[in-house]
């Protein structure tokens, strides 16, 4: 960076104090108004040194962005205003460049925004390393087991819509390069009591509702479950729904999560049958049943949740059904079976509800584990990330909020250490004189809690463990014999030496005065939690089951392994696991983000000043910035500060030639700035009192503004100079560019006056030339002209007698010739169009011409005509000809038949195929079908019509039922003789049989339809097609005979008698006379 480029600072247009080592004056009431004045700007973050102050704002912000990270990263600690990315981009640095490993550690109580944090840290961290397709699938892997742990881990408490109910510490390792090579997490103590009962207002772990609310209808009917969250005894109604949280969405993050952290698909299937196991579980209810010897068993009411959640585990109901009514207990060689009474048996169901949770949760960790960790044995570099459950304090505190308070204040027995020892060794390394500094340490609370002799946990564990009857109030008995004397300790009978009581303390509770406040716990359920015993019985059962986790959850079940040793307490492997990871913490470099909520409401732009005043003091903040200020408030490196301060004095600006030490010497000795206030270290120059800072500021921003007033007066100068000077160059170039344009117009004026000239000369030489070619030429064509007459003249004189002899019939010849030439080319000209019904020609020209116009006349037509026929396919062939046939037969006979001609002849006009309804014709009819159309048969009673189908084929034609399909009348063509119409425009016809043919004995059949022209023309086409039957013959009469059956009836046609109107009606006249009223045209 260059040195006369413009850097900034926390401490350039700053809200309040960024950092509060450097608020004057400095008490609790100033530092919570710079916290607040700092959050109603918007501005979550502060410093104390080199610890981030979070405030939960409640809603989003635009300070997360990618152009955040990369304004961050690369950049000085104090560079910037203060933000999450700056301590995240130091401990990143610190690791890649000094190859120290990192520690975050992130605290507070509840709902201050912890695992937020913790998540925009492993996005910084994420963003800022190394690129490439292996790195990215590690860091995508990495992100992505948040939503796996928040879904299992996490739950809505009264406090927090998204609460850690486990505490999870993350070991991210990388290369020598920085780039993520894996990670490892450990997880700590999850709050299994919330499985089987929730606090009012409160919910159930995340997963459960996920399940509920996104599974797919298919996927919740595998699993047995009902979306409906009423039906499940362990889920709490009064907050199933929480505002802002998108259950199903968050079930799709889940198992897109799972997919990229490595879950098998049947791994995926796996546990959401252990959810769902655990929710049936929470369903089965049971009842007292007296045996013969007077002792009460436990039976199972209804059966079917446990038959379903036995089919979901495979395992045999008998087998846990009988796990829930007895009980074995091993000792030496001996085994006794007892029974369960309801109470015992709640108990074990809920014991087993809560193990099968809880290690379920713990396989979750060990597989993201495996999928995670670093592939390679290389030396790596660690980075922890600590995100733990905060300090709480509620109504009702048990054993849980017990263990997590005891890790929250070794997390501030090791804050108080690391920072302390971090200050020492830096005044140390730096060379500075340093005097202790007085702090409360909070040893001798973790010493009441952890001590192995007479602390509480050694106490419940030897509670726990001793023979006879163990109770919680024992227990309490016990801690107020042995912790009675304890100045943290209280309870109601905690001075009974001096025979005092404590009223305010109910007689079953304790109390101790933490590093946050004084914390109630009530002592009930102390030593069975502290226990977390699981019957044997239950176990084994588990271990029998057919699903694929069981046996990896419940080892211990083995049959063949059954260890009759006690297992450790809850209690002794919290501590075990708390004495860990401070080791772990203590082995690398601690960077720390103190969390605090600004309410209780989780309300946006609200400040609670008793509340953040609380948080302040159990968080110690007040004596961080004391520790802080004690030594030096202020300290910064040599170069930063010269290069800051450099424009405060002559001999160091604009530039300082020599080491930077000397020029901030030379700095402060110019300054007059007492020496009391400053120290000079080994690399950095340490400032006592915040007002020496602020001082410097002050003058370093009278010295800006002179050095703008100096930088605007140079620049006008500069800027008025530069644009007279741009004048003058300008004018220097249009006078050349002028004088230039004058020259090349008066070289271009005298060009154009040479060219004229010449063109004037050219063109006088030019027409000289023509007028002797003219002459010349008028001298030849005179010539040629005489020598032409006078040939002409002997020719006359030589064939006179001969022209006068023959000159009229040449004439003649070519005038007759050019007339039929011009003729031909006219009649090309005027030729009809190729449409054969176009009947136009052209008139003829003359009179002699009569025959070979009427003659051209018929070729063209012919030929047009054959053209025409040639685009005919085989289809519309027999089409035209059925139409010519019809044509034949009715052309100026029937009145009905002009309405045809545009109609083309369609046959199967009912679809006999395609329609289901007459699937019976299709089995009748053998052949092809020609013609199929709905027709009236008239009944000669009445001479009424009723419908029916008429099917004609090439050998035979079927009347049917138009409603049922059934056949009424099958005739062979042969015999049928003759076909019967009238001439008027009607549709009447009548189908007449052969005497002596075989369907004679049906008689005649009288029919009418609209589609007469089609019918009769295939009837006559398809006998003329027959070689060996006489062609049908057609009647056309307007009176006819029809024989029904014994009986002749005349059928007589009359026009215009119609009471109709334009219907064609038939009425019985007499037994033999039907009479046809036909509407006049």
């Amino acid at each position: 960076m260059s040195k006369m480029e413009v850097k900034t600072s926390l401490l350039d247009n700053m809200i309040g104090v960024g950092d509060m080592v450097l608020l004057e004056p400095l008490s609790e009431e100033t530092l919570i108004d710079n916290l607040r004045k700092r959050f109603s700007h918007n501005e979550i973050y502060t410093y104390i040194g080199s610890v981030v102050i979070s405030m939960n704002p409640y809603r989003s912000l635009p300070i997360y962005t990618a152009d955040k990270v990369e304004e961050y990263r690369n950049r000085n600690f104090y560079e910037l205003s203060p933000h999450i990315y700056a301590l995240s981009d130091e401990a990143y640095r610190s690791l890649r460049d000094q190859d120290k490993d990192q520690c975050i550690l992130i605290t507070g109580e509840s709902g201050t925004g912890k695992t937020e944090a913790s998540k925009l840290v492993m996005s910084y961290v994420a963003a800022v390393c190394g690129k490439g397709q292996e790195v990215n699938k590690v860091k995508e892997q990495l992100l992505q087991s948040n939503p796996v742990l928040e879904a299992f881990g996490n739950a809505k408490t009264v406090r927090n819509d998204n609460s850690s109910r486990f505490g999870k510490y993350m070991d991210i390792e990388f290369d020598f390069k920085g780039d993520p090579l894996g990670g490892v997490i450990s997880n700590y103590l999850l709050e299994k009591s919330r499985v089987v009962k929730q606090p009012r207002g409160e919910r159930n772990f995340h997963i459960f509702y996920q399940l509920l609310s996104g599974a797919s209808e298919g996927m919740l009917k595998k699993l047995k479950l009902d979306q409906d969250f009423s039906k499940y005894n362990y889920l709490s109604l009064d907050s199933a729904t929480v505002n802002g949280l998108d259950d199903a969405a968050n079930f799709r993050t889940l198992r897109n999560a799972m997919q990229i952290v490595g879950f098998l698909e049947e791994e995926v299937h796996s546990v959401l049958e252990l959810v769902a196991a655990v929710l049936k579980l929470g369903n089965i209810e049971f009842k007292p049943e007296s045996r013969v010897n007077g002792f009460e068993e436990s039976r199972i009411k209804d059966k079917n949740d446990l038959k379903e959640m036995c089919e979901l585990l495979g395992i045999e109901q008998l087998v846990l059904e009988r796990a829930f009514s007895f009980r074995t207990v091993e000792a030496k060689m001996e085994k006794v079976s007892t029974t369960l009474n309801v109470a015992q048996a709640y108990y074990a169901r809920d014991a087993l509800a809560k193990n099968l949770y809880s290690r379920m949760f713990s396989w979750l960790v060990n597989r993201i584990n495996e999928s995670i960790k670093a592939k390679t044995t290389a030396r790596k570099k660690v980075m922890g990330v600590l995100d733990i459950y905060g300090f709480e304090i509620f109504e009702d505190n048990s054993f849980e909020q017990f263990i997590i308070n005891y890790c929250n204040e070794k997390l501030q027995q090791i804050f108080i250490e690391l920072t302390l020892c971090e200050e020492q060794e830096e005044y140390i390394r730096e060379g500075i004189e340093w005097t202790n500094i007085a702090y409360f340490n909070n040893a001798i609370i973790c010493d009441l809690i952890e001590n192995n002799q007479n602390g509480i946990l050694a106490m419940l564990d030897e509670e726990c463990l001793r023979p006879g009857t163990v109770t919680d109030e024992t227990f309490l008995d016990k801690l107020n014999i042995v912790c009675a004397e304890h100045q943290h300790f209280e309870s109601r009978l905690s001075k009974n030496s001096k025979f005092l009581t404590d009223h305010s303390l109910p007689h079953n509770c304790f109390r101790i005065q933490h590093y946050a406040g004084k914390v109630l716990y009530r002592v009930e359920g102390f030593v069975d939690k502290n226990n977390d015993l699981l019957y044997r019985d239950l176990s084994q059962a588990m271990y029998k089951a057919n699903h694929r986790l069981m046996k990896l959850l419940f080892p211990e079940g083995n049959p063949a392994k059954v260890n009759l040793k006690r297992p450790p307490t809850a209690g002794f492997q919290f501590k075990a696991s708390v004495g860990t990871l401070m080791r772990n913490l203590q082995t690398k470099n601690p960077n720390y983000i103190r969390c605090i909520k600004p309410n209780d409401k989780k309300a946006a732009r609200v400040f609670s000043e008793s509340l953040v005043s609380h948080q302040v003091r159990y968080l110690g903040l007040m004596e961080n910035v004391r520790v802080r200020r004690a030594g030096y408030a202020f300290r910064q490196a040599y170069e930063p500060c010269l290069e800051r301060y450099k424009m405060l004095c002559k001999p160091t600006w604009p530039h300082w030639k020599d080491l930077a030490r000397k020029g901030v010497e030379v700095l402060f000795k110019d300054l007059n700035i007492p020496e009391e206030e400053f120290s000079y270290g080994r690399s950095k120059i340490f400032i006592r009192n915040p007002r020496t800072l602020f001082f410097l500021e002050e003058r370093r921003r009278q010295c800006l503004e002179d050095l703008a007033t100096l930088i605007q007066k140079i620049y006008r100068g500069w800027k008025c100079r530069t644009h007279f000077l741009l004048l003058k160059k300008s004018q220097v170039v249009v006078a050349a560019w002028y004088r230039r344009y004058a020259q090349q117009q008066k070289y271009k004026k005298i060009k154009n006056s040479t060219i004229v000239v010449q063109s004037f000369i050219r063109g006088w030489k030019a027409r000289k030339i023509l007028r002797e070619l003219k002459y010349q030429k008028r001298c030849k064509q005179a010539a040629s002209t005489i020598a032409a007459y006078w040939h002409g003249m002997l020719v006359r004189r030589e064939y006179r007698k001969f022209f006068r002899a023959n000159a009229g019939k040449k004439i003649y010849d070519f005038t007759i010739q050019k007339i039929i030439q011009k003729y031909f080319c006219d009649l090309k000209n005027t030729i009809p169009s190729m449409s054969p019904i176009d009947k136009s020609w052209p008139a003829r020209p003359f009179q002699f011409l009569e025959g070979t116009h009427q003659h051209l006349r018929r070729i063209f037509h012919l030929w047009r005509g054959k053209q025409y026929r040639s685009h005919f396919t085989e289809e519309k062939k027999a089409i035209y000809e059925e139409k010519l046939e019809a044509s034949k037969i009715f052309k100026d006979k029937k009145a009905l038949y002009p309405g045809s001609v545009g109609q083309p002849f369609k046959g199967d006009y009912l679809e006999i195929d395609k329609n289901p309804k007459y699937q019976k014709l299709n089995i009748v009819l053998d052949e092809k079908l020609l013609l199929a159309d709905v027709v009236n048969k008239v009944n000669r009673a009445n001479g009424k019509g009723a419908s029916r189908i008429f099917l004609l084929t090439k050998k035979n034609f079927v009347l049917a039922d138009q409603k049922s399909g059934q056949v009424k009348a099958s005739i062979p063509l042969p015999d049928l003789s003759s076909v019967s119409v009238s001439t008027h425009n009607d549709g009447f016809f009548a189908l007449k049989l052969k005497q002596a043919s075989a369907s004679a004995a049906k008689g005649d059949f009288l029919l009418s339809s609209d589609r007469l022209i089609e019918i009769i023309t295939k009837l006559h086409r398809t006998g003329a097609a027959s070689g060996d039957r006489e062609p049908i013959t057609i009647d056309i009469s307007d009176e006819f005979i029809v024989q029904f059956k014994q009986d002749k009836v005349c059928v007589k046609f009359i026009q215009g008698g119609s009471k109709n109107g334009n219907s064609v009606t038939c009425k019985r006249k007499n037994n033999r006379l039907l009479e046809v009223s036909v509407p006049s045209p």
